[in-house]
């Protein structure tokens, strides 16, 4: 069944045409990944999806009764709105029934009092009576793992992270049959982004996705979408089939541009040489000129050369982390971890939210002191320092003189050297863009200004918090490509298993209590030896449980005395009455429920009934302990 289909969707801000002619639909259960360079309308064209933007030709087609739900990259929300009432604002009643049910059982966390225990009564059957409980269960799940705040709290008092993770949890739990999400994965950690990849693999919806994760792209879809030069590409894959097939089809394309430029050159040469067409077959000549300077003009991406900066010398002394521990009130973050960094080794750093990596780049830059143990950082040691923060205000500067706030020129490794536009356009700025105002970029553009302000400073010790969030696939394989020829010691943080699989020679893994495991491999690696031992652990414990059970017995065998023949004559005896009462009793029985119409029958049945069944109770108790004597 086709949920959504586009239809020659065209869009133009300015001179800047983003795409024209544009169409593609989604069926039921698709999920379908959108993936683009910065500025090429991947945003432009989720907002057109969504209706929150109006094409300029064309028409969205949305089947009739499909619910559609958005998650942008910047959601609205009214700063006084509880986080409880904001991620169950949608309208459907099972959903509200679910809301009232959960609020309810907050209330009696709280304050249990007689009313809240009615309510609570009363909004259980609205549950019943609406088959809510589906809901329920996904609202208990998605609350959990995102880790909100079960109160009463305020969206504009959460943070940034924690916002954009309630839009998240508000579109997840209302269930919609199409759902549209840009960089669902931004501000998430690693185990959250891994349930969200199941999550979304068990939801029956179909679903259009923008996120730089290639990673989470793969294991949640099955088709990828390019916009590329205004056009669209659909590859039906993974990222790596989708890379393959895209420089197949550039390859095909810078053949087809270039043969069109010689004959472009040709053809030009002709037309001034016979400015008028006395006949058909010239008119026709000078008709078809538009069409080969049309393709020969068209814009291809040209290779991007790598680059290598030079850092600065780092002596033999480089840092080192000696027996350091933090504690934040009762919170251990840090305990006792110990370290020497080498040259030239890049490590990555991982683990939930708040369990402490920020708190360890901190310490190791300087900014915090820890509460036992201390840090040495080598003389020729120039720390640059990427961090979550972003950019300071620069409003009123040009994107150009920022950068040349740092330097004019970066010296390359091999010598060269380029200037500050140049290494401007290698991370995708263009050079309009390079002249416009602080003021007017992105939250991603702004992202990414911070991270080359931080490169072109050519530290020779670069530690990067979370460099991924905001940037393209495209920015992302050139930052990969920057990092890989990088001389210095790298520190990263980063939720993308992808980028840290190319960068990372092993893992600094947080794994809660202050507890920090050095891990040479890769993190699927970790997880799959972590979730061993786990299984390793639990059999053992299932292995100790049953030898301590087979001892118990033993233990009871060998104290349990041997029956006397007084006890096997009484079983014997005990076995027998036992079976006469049972067949008298079943006589009596069929007594009732027969013909029989003699009344004085019936009742003796009844007395000597009543006789029997103390007697059998009591001797089937006896039985019972005898049994346990005589059968061992």
């Amino acid at each position: 069944m086709n949920y959504l289909s586009l239809e020659n969707i065209a869009k133009t801000y300015g001179e800047k045409v983003l795409f024209s002619g544009l169409g593609f639909g989604l069926e039921k259960g698709e999920k379908v990944a959108l993936v683009a360079r910065n500025g090429a309308g991947k945003t432009t064209l989720m907002d057109i999806v969504s209706g929150k933007t109006l094409p300029d030709e064309g028409k969205v087609v949305l089947h009739d009764g499909i619910r559609m739900d958005y998650l942008p990259q910047s959601p609205v929300f009214d700063p006084g709105q509880s986080v409880l009432d904001f991620v169950f604002s949608g309208q459907v009643p099972a959903l509200q029934a679910a809301r009232e049910y959960e609020q309810l059982l907050w209330q009696i966390e709280r304050q249990d009092t007689p009313q809240t225990r009615t309510a609570l009564e009363q909004a259980m059957s609205k549950m019943d009576r609406l088959q809510a409980w589906d809901y329920e269960e996904k609202v208990k799940e998605v609350l959990f793992r995102l880790q909100l705040p079960k109160t009463e709290q305020k969206m504009g008092e959460l943070s940034g992270g924690q916002q954009k993770k309630a839009a998240l949890a508000r579109v997840l739990v209302e269930g919609a049959d199409l759902l549209l999400m840009d960089e669902p994965t931004n501000h998430l950690d690693m185990e959250m982004t891994e349930w969200l990849e199941d999550f979304l693999k068990r939801q029956n919806l179909a679903l259009l996705l923008v996120t730089h994760d290639r990673t989470f792209l793969d294991n949640v879809c099955s088709r990828i979408l390019e916009i590329d030069n205004g056009r669209i590409y659909a590859y039906k894959g993974n990222y790596a089939y989708f890379m393959e097939k895209k420089a197949e089809r550039e390859s095909i394309e810078r053949a087809e541009v270039e043969k069109a430029r010689n004959l472009y050159r040709q053809e030009l040469e002709w037309i001034r040489r016979m400015p008028s067409a006395r006949g058909t077959k010239a008119r026709a000549r000078i008709e078809a000129f538009g069409q080969v300077k049309e393709k020969a003009m068209r814009r291809l991406d040209d290779q991007v050369p790598e680059l290598s900066v030079e850092s600065q010398r780092l002596g033999n002394k480089i840092l080192e982390v000696n027996n350091i521990t933090k504690r934040f009130g009762e919170k251990l973050l840090v305990d006792d971890f110990s370290y020497t960094f080498k040259k030239g080794e890049k490590i990555g750093i991982v683990g939930r939210n708040g369990i402490g990596k920020s708190t360890l780049l901190n310490m190791l830059t300087g900014a915090l002191k820890p509460d036992m143990g201390h840090i040495q950082v080598g003389q020729t040691v120039q720390f640059g320092y990427y961090t979550q923060g972003g950019l300071p205000q620069k409003e009123d500067k040009r994107v150009i003189d920022i950068i040349k706030e740092v330097a004019e020129v970066v010296k390359m490794q091999d010598g060269r050297e380029i200037s500050a536009s140049q290494f401007l356009t290698y991370f995708q700025f263009e050079p309009t863009t390079q002249y416009n105002y602080f003021s007017n970029l992105s939250g991603g553009e702004r992202r990414r200004l911070y991270l080359l302000r931080t490169l072109m400073a050519n530290p020779n010790f670069l530690i990067l918090d979370e460099p991924t969030n905001d940037l393209d696939v495209y920015t992302l394989m050139l930052l990969e490509d920057f990092l890989r020829h990088y001389q210095g010691c790298l520190l990263m943080v980063s939720h993308d298993r992808s980028f840290l699989d190319h960068l990372a020679d092993h893992l600094f893994v947080f794994e809660g209590e202050g507890k920090i495991t050095d891990w040479y491999g890769t993190y699927d690696e970790y997880k799959a030896r972590k979730a061993g031992m786990l299984k390793e652990a639990r059999q053992a414990e299932k292995n100790e449980r049953k030898r301590q059970t087979d001892t118990a017995d033993r233990d009871r065998s060998a104290k349990k005395p041997k029956a006397t023949f007084r006890q096997k004559k009484e079983y014997e005896e005990t076995t027998a009455r036992m079976a006469v009462l049972e067949e008298e009793k079943r006589q009596l029985e069929a007594l009732f429920s027969g013909t029989e119409a003699n009344p004085d029958k019936i009742a003796e049945a009844s007395r000597r009934l009543a006789e029997i069944l103390p007697e059998l109770s009591v001797l089937e108790d006896r039985w019972l302990e005898l049994s346990e004597i005589v059968e061992d």
